[in-house]
């Protein structure tokens, strides 16, 4: 009999397999962001590289997060 405690994972894929590609896909983003800011605080890049960084790490990020709840949302359950 199984426990009603422990459910399984829910997600059309590997849930976890999919919340870590997810961490590590946002947080390279956060990251680029964050150096691409800082180069052009310091004037070693220009503010339109800047802004297209920037811009770009928050549509991949958010892109990915998005795919993580979706993956949650209309994942098999294991009933």
């Amino acid at each position: 009999m199984p426990n009603s405690e422990q459910q399984q994972p829910r997600g059309f894929l590997n849930p976890s397999l999919v919340r870590s590609i997810s961490f590590w896909i946002t947080s390279a983003c956060i990251l680029v962001a964050v150096l691409a800011s800082l180069l052009a605080i310091w004037k070693f890049a220009g503010t339109d590289i800047l802004w297209r960084t920037v811009a770009t790490c928050a549509v991949i990020g958010s892109g990915t997060v998005a795919f993580y709840w979706t993956n949650v949302l209309f994942g098999k359950t294991m009933d």
